[in-house]
């Protein structure tokens, strides 16, 4: 899935096996991990790699898939 928004600085929790934080922008990669009890989605968002760089609260219209 592509998210679709910047992501709140507040609410992202970095990967802590990375060794400096990277910027997280609109049109990165992710997955959703879980469903929050407030109705949004919890999203893994990966690098080009595949790899998780940090988890991410979304609501539904902020994501998009992935082509």
């Amino acid at each position: 899935m592509i998210i679709l928004v910047d992501p709140d600085p507040e609410y992202i929790e970095y990967d802590p096996s990375l060794k400096k934080e990277v910027a997280i922008k609109k049109g990165a990669q992710g997955e959703i991990n879980i469903i929050l009890p407030n109705g949004k989605y919890h999203v893994k968002i990966t690098d080009k790699k595949g790899k998780t760089i940090a988890y991410a609260p979304f609501n539904e219209e902020e994501l998009g898939t992935a082509e």
